[in-house]
């Protein structure tokens, strides 16, 4: 990768396979008002979840050393799917501190009153070693139901988060979970947040459904410690490696108003 002038100094970088990470971002912003946000919507390799791990390892890669060169002070992966995958090689190659997230699988188990608990995600999540361990160390005596949820990505990152098709997609996955018993849903992939509206219709008001996205950004603070204090609001950039105007689109959708999209270098 060739060397370009470091554009986001001291930013904090944001990345996803595609727009759901702005559910994260939505968290990392709250937590930190005052810092510069760069996100990245890798949508022109979306989605992860039917990729290769070594494809997924690719892009993480990529994306990750990209920010690191323009130089941002920690990197968050707001991708389950690039987590299970690849966080712990781009650890390996970058010297800043990598925030990745992961299934609540652990608050899940605690707050399970049925004990039984759906995990909802991508398919690379569901049969990733990550999600195993995450299962063996936490869910002792609680039925855990992975539900790997296929076309739920591609409709958000269409902006279609309510359309028939959507609601036909999130219905035919989540009522075997229902018919299991499964009072709690984990939202293993950062874009399903965006259909929450929707969960709740289909699963109920005695579902609950957990977004790990604002400990994502608790431990983001953690990580990165004490920092200057400024007393203007943060600016937040945005870039996509997919369609411009679609992303433009879709992400103004999801972040509530109009933002400017810049292309990602491949």
């Amino acid at each position: 990768m060739s060397e370009t002038p470091r554009l986001y100094s001291h930013a904090i970088g944001v990345f996803d396979s595609g727009v759901g990470g702005l559910s994260v971002l939505r968290a990392v912003r709250a937590a930190l008002p005052h810092e510069d946000l760069v996100y990245v919507a890798d949508s022109g390799h979306a989605p992860y979840g039917d990729k290769s791990p070594q494809h997924i390892t690719q892009r993480t890669l990529h994306v990750g050393q990209w920010l690191a060169l323009n130089g941002v002070d920690a990197i968050t992966i707001a991708c389950n799917t690039a987590t299970v995958v690849a966080a712990q090689a781009l650890r390996e190659q970058t010297h800043l501190p990598v925030v990745a997230i992961e299934p609540a699988i652990k608050p899940a188990v605690a707050l399970t009153q049925s004990g039984a608990i759906g995990v909802l995600a991508t398919q690379q999540t569901v049969q990733s070693s990550s999600v195993a361990r995450l299962i063996a160390q936490h869910a002792q005596g609680v039925a855990v139901h992975l539900q790997a949820c296929a076309g739920w990505v591609e409709q958000v990152e269409a902006g279609a988060l309510d359309d028939v098709q959507t609601e036909a997609l999130v219905r035919a996955h989540v009522t075997p979970l229902l018919e299991k018993g499964c009072d709690t849903l984990v939202l293993g992939c950062t874009h399903y947040p965006f259909l929450t509206p929707l969960l709740r219709r289909v699963a109920g008001p005695g579902v609950t459904l957990l977004d790990p996205a604002q400990a994502v950004a608790r431990e983001l603070v953690r990580r990165l410690g004490p920092r200057p204090a400024r007393s203007t609001r943060g600016q937040t950039w945005f870039l996509s490696s997919g369609n411009l105007s679609q992303a433009q689109r879709v992400i103004g959708q999801l972040w509530g108003h109009a933002v400017a999209v810049a292309p990602l270098p491949e």
